[in-house]
């Protein structure tokens, strides 16, 4: 196991400029943006490929490529809907081992799916049950929330149980929000916000088991789409554990769209896991 979990770069050479993460950890190329030469860039990516032990690419594609994409091999797997300032980001995903690409549960994923777009949507807003409180989290709560995700996760493709790394989030712009219950944080999520094109990933949500029934994490993604809303952050997205009915029951209540399933996507608790697409534009919602 490579002793990073992940490092991200912007490769810049003559014919073609990338915005990559070399993700170690769960063993994928994932390109966030490119602009340039198309084929130069897929001869990068192989070249990279060869020399990692690499068994996914996923490329945020602009929709007009998406057929050369495909001619090289490339599976469409789902859609960041108004990802780029408004227009989408298509997920095109390349394997390079059978076991990465073939999913043992996706039937089982499909019947949660269907289980969760059969719930009725709640209409009346609930407020948080008494003893707990909300806000946004600075960097005094680095370890508290360090604490809570080593709690949650035994094992998390990034590594949330450290403090430094959490108090680096903060730094560089992500948002966390959290709920404390006797000044202890009980539940967090966080807002990973792309200056540059506009939109968020709403991440790491994570509540301590005997929290879990009080609806918390609806709480957090109002305050952080909230958040994103008053900086003219329109488009909100996740990917949520397609084996999670909770988690993604959160988001299709909370009026996201189910955009489609990355296959084997990344290591969470102990195998790779399927990841579902849900997206939300907040300037037609909030």
């Amino acid at each position: 196991m490579h002793t990073t979990y992940y490092e991200n770069h912007k490769i810049q050479q003559p014919q073609f400029t990338a915005e990559v993460c070399f993700d170690y950890y769960s063993e994928r190329l994932r390109i966030d943006d490119y602009r340039g030469n198309a084929e130069v860039l897929e001869k990068w990516m192989k070249d990279v490929i060869s020399k990692n032990t690499f068994h996914k690419v996923i490329i945020k594609s602009r929709q007009e490529d998406y057929l050369y994409w495909l001619q090289k091999g490339f599976h469409y797997e789902g859609e960041f809907t108004g990802y780029f300032n408004g227009a989408s980001a298509v997920a095109m995903c390349k394997y390079y081992s059978n076991e990465r690409r073939n999913s043992n549960y996706w039937i089982e994923e499909d019947k949660i799916l269907n289980d969760v777009t059969n719930l009725s949507k709640p209409t009346l807003y609930q407020p948080l049950p008494n003893g707990y409180s909300m806000r946004l989290a600075d960097e005094q709560d680095a370890k508290g929330l360090a604490d809570l995700y080593g709690h949650v996760f035994e094992v998390y493709p990034t590594p949330m149980d450290d403090p430094q790394y959490v108090l680096k989030m903060i730094r560089t712009g992500t948002l966390y929000c959290l709920i404390t219950h006797e000044n202890k944080i009980v539940s967090a999520a966080s807002a990973d916000v792309n200056e540059t094109y506009h939109n968020a990933e709403l991440t790491d949500c994570a509540t301590l088991i005997e929290h879990r029934k009080y609806g918390l994490m609806k709480h957090l993604i109002d305050q952080l789409e909230k958040e994103l809303f008053n900086r003219g952050i329109y488009c909100s997205y996740s990917i949520a554990r397609a084996l999670s009915f909770g988690m993604n029951a959160v988001f299709y209540q909370k009026e996201y769209q189910y955009k489609g399933r990355l296959t084997n996507n990344c290591k969470i608790f102990n195998k790779y896991e399927d990841m579902n697409i849900w997206v939300k534009d907040l300037s037609r919602t909030m």
